[in-house]
């Protein structure tokens, strides 16, 4: 096949990668380098003067990694020669101190009042997504917080994203299995009163706040003049076809996604950036090693298949780097091949 052509960026100057959007999201499978990117484009935007705030929602977050500082639950600045904040939200800490649906979400205590049997497997731990409502709750406090004039959200993996987007259809599901097993339990259904806070009323929970917090952040997404929603992938065919599968999937939700960015793609890095100087880092030898250029091939076939699947879309390409992308120099050499 042959190769595909590469539009090289102009200048390593600091820009933002994301234009003027408010809100920048990365989302993808995990291990494709949405932190990476996320912290790339929040780096670029600080670097540019805007005060900006990187949002980790991933469990599994390796943000601080990326900057090389050590990054709490809560908005904390982590540059003091530049405007750059950072926060990794931990699901479950969340759920600890924001609560949702209006309360505990803990079924446990409906054991100890039949005898310690439990009725339900509903009634075994957290109801479902109840740790994705207290993210939610966390991240929409902080769209709101008028400190910071550009966020940068690195989403969890694909299934967790969704599942955040679904859950005013996942509270209405579980509202009616709450009615149900109260209905099972008669008038032993009466102590569950007080499970689920002061919001609960005679059919159960009120979980319309909830459900209209999910629906706002849905809102804001869908609005391509304040969000700017970016898929992430890698040059393999099936992680191509899983980034188009999230891709149709957000358009469900009526949710643009404005850029695809295909990263570790094994080229040199002056195809992409005009001011890098040839052999300036370490490229792939695809003239004597035969596992670059069998890979190279793998890869050349994997990104003809993004460019027909997202054609119309601003596919951006980021190299593979020898290093792992951490620390400012890095970060702001992808930062630039995101503009």
């Amino acid at each position: 096949m042959d190769d595909i052509e590469v539009e090289a960026v102009d200048s390593l100057e600091p820009g933002v990668a994301g234009g003027t959007a408010e809100y920048v999201l990365y989302g993808g499978k995990g291990g494709v380098g949405k932190t990476t990117m996320a912290a790339a484009t929040g780096l670029a935007s600080a670097l540019d003067g805007t005060d900006t705030l990187v949002v980790s929602t991933d469990p599994a977050h390796s943000l601080g990694d990326a900057y090389g500082v050590s990054i709490p639950s809560e908005p904390t600045r982590i540059r003091e020669d530049i405007p750059l904040f950072a926060v990794e939200i931990d699901p479950e800490t969340a759920l600890q101190e924001v609560g949702a649906f209006g309360g505990d979400l803990s079924m446990g205590g409906v054991g100890d009042l039949l005898g310690g049997e439990e009725p339900d497997p509903l009634l075994d731990g957290q109801f479902p997504g109840a740790d994705e409502a207290a993210a939610m709750q966390l991240l929409l406090e902080y769209l709101d917080d008028d400190r910071f004039d550009r966020i940068v959200i690195d989403t969890a993996p694909t299934g967790h994203t969704l599942r955040l987007l679904e859950l005013p259809e996942m509270m209405e599901t579980m509202m009616g299995r709450f009615v149900r097993l109260r209905d099972r339990l008669g008038s032993l259904g009466e102590s569950l009163t007080g499970l689920f806070g002061e919001s609960e009323g005679a059919d159960g929970p009120d979980l319309d706040p909830q459900i209209e917090r999910v629906e706002r952040l849905r809102a804001l997404l869908a609005d391509p003049e304040r969000t700017d929603f970016r898929i992430v992938t890698v040059p393999e065919e099936m992680a191509v076809e899983e980034a188009k599968r999230l891709e149709n999937q957000l358009q469900g939700f009526g949710i643009p996604v404005s850029t695809v960015v295909v990263n570790r793609v094994m080229e040199p890095l002056e195809s992409i950036l005009d001011d890098v100087a040839p052999g300036e880092y370490v490229a792939p030898n695809l003239d004597d090693c035969q596992f670059c250029q069998r890979r190279w091939d793998v890869q050349q076939s994997a990104l003809g298949t993004a460019q027909e699947l997202f054609m119309g879309y601003d596919v951006k390409r980021v190299p593979l780097f020898a290093e792992e992308v951490r620390g400012e120099e890095l970060l702001r050499l992808v930062a630039a091949c995101l503009e």
